[in-house]
């Protein structure tokens, strides 16, 4: 909230995070589906296989073991992820840490990307109860986050949708019992 506020007192409008309305929020979507189709299968096919030779498998969220066949939970997993996750997280980490980082570095193209390496790290340890190969998979994650979200030209609805097809198809998977 006081990252919201800064943001708010310090360029007066939310969009110098990336909350903008889209020319096109068609291409606001086929970026997002790319991203997230992008992220599932690396994350699914390249990573996790990956750091499985190194270390043990991520450790799943605590409410995605009661998923399985159970609405309500489903539901409330699906509220958390997109309120929490997909805004929450992408308003923090793509939002307001890439544009001061890349404040720091005078706001060019090139602080820009250095920002957006710099916190997907950062976004990989934010998720450390996942343990190491959870580490390596978020940061994955928020490179591929990050890169949507700059190459949209910084509109934060990018890498929020994304991110909230990324958790939802998480959730449908872990209702039907599907093991990704």
């Amino acid at each position: 909230m006081l990252g919201l506020l800064s943001v708010r007192l310090r360029d007066g409008r939310w969009s110098a995070i990336g909350f903008k309305w889209p020319e096109s929020w068609m291409r606001v979507l086929l970026i997002a589906l790319g991203a997230a189709a992008a992220r599932i299968c690396l994350g699914d096919f390249v990573i996790e296989p990956l750091a499985g030779k190194f270390w043990p498998a991520p450790v799943a969220p605590a409410l995605a073991n009661e998923i399985a066949g159970n609405p309500k939970v489903a539901a409330l997993a699906l509220l958390i992820v997109w309120t929490f996750a997909a805004f929450g997280e992408e308003i923090v980490y793509r939002g307001y840490l890439i544009r001061r980082g890349a404040d720091v570095g005078g706001a060019s193209k090139a602080a820009n990307w250095i920002a957006m390496l710099l916190v997907s790290i950062l976004f990989g340890y934010g998720h450390y109860y996942k343990g190491p190969s959870g580490i390596v998979d978020s940061g994955a994650a928020g490179l591929i986050l990050g890169s949507a979200y700059l190459l949209s030209g910084r509109n934060l609805w990018v890498p929020i949708l994304a991110h909230g097809f990324i958790d939802t198809f998480g959730v449908i998977a872990a209702f039907f019992g599907f093991d990704l």
